[in-house]
């Protein structure tokens, strides 16, 4: 299978061979592997996202080789969206003054997630209103599925944290909107490519 056709000089192809090879063998390997993930959630509405553990200085690249795959972008930055992680909880003191606020501080037209690993942090969430999305953070496959149960369609659930190929299929069985991994930028292999003259 051809990848791609270049031309111009010779010594100039063979002194960026190896670079080019190794750049694009790593985005054909994050698009495989995306496809591999979102072909588990096909007869789904579940949809495969990355995360920001991105290679420095390739972000870009990465996420566009993610979306070649078939799935889908989270953030590119900080600036995107607010994502409230259990650090920032700790901090604040809890899920209700976390939560209040980036209500008083957040402009509305920014969206709120929120990160919960227990059902009753769902529930708490749930109670007091102010987030768009919840990020159910190393779930096993029943809490997932009790926690699509009680959000009822009032968030957007997002699944994180293990999601690894073998268990994608069961985890969008669940309901959820999303699947984010990491994985798919920072564990996908690359592709073997050569170049022929």
């Amino acid at each position: 299978v051809t990848l791609m056709t270049i031309e111009g000089d010779a010594a100039s192809i063979l002194s960026a061979e190896r670079v080019a090879l190794n750049f694009a063998g790593r985005l054909c390997g994050i698009a495989t592997m995306t496809a591999a993930f979102v072909a588990q959630t096909r007869g789904t509405a579940t949809r495969i996202t990355c995360t920001r553990k991105t290679t420095p200085g390739l972000r870009l690249a990465e996420k566009q080789a993610v979306l070649h795959g078939g799935g889908f972008n989270h953030r590119f930055s900080l600036s995107d969206a607010i994502l409230i992680k259990d650090n920032h909880i700790a901090a604040a003191g809890g899920i209700r003054p976390v939560l209040q606020a980036v209500k008083e501080g957040a402009s509305h037209m920014v969206r709120v997630e929120i990160e919960v690993d227990t059902l009753d942090q769902l529930a708490e969430v749930l109670d007091e209103g102010g987030a768009d999305v919840v990020l159910l953070d190393n779930m096993d496959t029943d809490h997932l599925r009790q926690a699509v149960e009680r959000a009822g369609g009032r968030v957007v659930l997002e699944a994180s944290g293990t999601m690894t190929l073998p268990r994608i299929a069961e985890v969008a069985a669940t309901g959820v909107d999303y699947i984010s991994s990491g994985a798919l930028t920072h564990s996908a292999g690359t592709l073997d490519l050569g170049l022929d003259f």
